[in-house]
């Protein structure tokens, strides 16, 4: 069963990517919760999922994926596993998901949980996400969905040339900003587009000086 109601709710909030849409139809958020928040999942708003860690609300999930404009076939990292409904929503566009997450207990569960759903072919990594997935740059896109106090180099340097990154970035207590970066082909400035003002839980780690925002 799909969150039909909720979709409709998105779009009217101004999400207009269909095939953002089309894919939070399909999916139950209810399966990538705790059994005692499956009653609200179909809410709009942000879930606790243990750990301190939180599942983020269906619409900054629908806004940062469609932010990402990701293709078919696109290889996208995506830093904070969660609880993998982020991770769902972007191996249903066609992408290519290489996800990583800091903590084991969230990671095992979040990677049992997808494969039961028969999700196959995305890649699972426990680890530091603000260091990225080196050996498997470049990437299309990133997706991050922790905040670390500014920008990790290693994830822009793993962008290709034209990739994007979409990222959460500012203090653990206070604003933060939800961050659209692209970087361009021919070695000039990247180009930076603050989308909106967010609170995510921090990023575990913090990454060395460097691209700072």
């Amino acid at each position: 069963m799909g969150d039909v109601e909720l979709a409709e709710a998105l779009r009217r909030q101004g999400i207009s990517d269909t095939r953002v849409l089309e894919v939070i139809r399909e999916l139950d958020r209810a399966a990538f919760v705790p059994e005692s928040m499956r009653d609200v999942a179909g809410l709009d708003s942000p879930l606790p999922i243990g750990h301190g860690q939180t599942i983020s609300q269906p619409f900054i999930v629908a806004f940062m994926t469609q932010a990402l404009n990701l293709q078919p076939g696109e290889r996208v990292l995506e830093i904070g596993t969660g609880s993998g409904y982020q991770t769902a929503v972007l191996a249903r566009l066609g992408a290519e998901v290489y996800t990583m997450e800091s903590l084991p207990e969230l990671a095992g569960p979040a990677r049992e949980r997808l494969e039961r759903m028969g999700f196959n072919g995305i890649h699972f990594r426990v680890g530091d996400g603000s260091a990225g997935w080196p050996e498997d740059a470049p990437f299309d896109a990133v997706l991050g969905t922790a905040a670390p106090e500014r920008l990790p180099p290693a994830l822009y340097q793993q962008l290709r040339p034209g990739g994007r990154l979409v990222l959460p970035v500012g203090p653990r207590h206070g604003s933060q900003e939800l961050l659209r970066v692209i970087r361009p082909s021919r070695g000039e400035a990247p180009q930076v587009e603050k989308l909106l003002g967010v609170r995510f839980v921090p990023m575990t780690s913090t990454p060395p000086p460097g691209f700072v925002h």
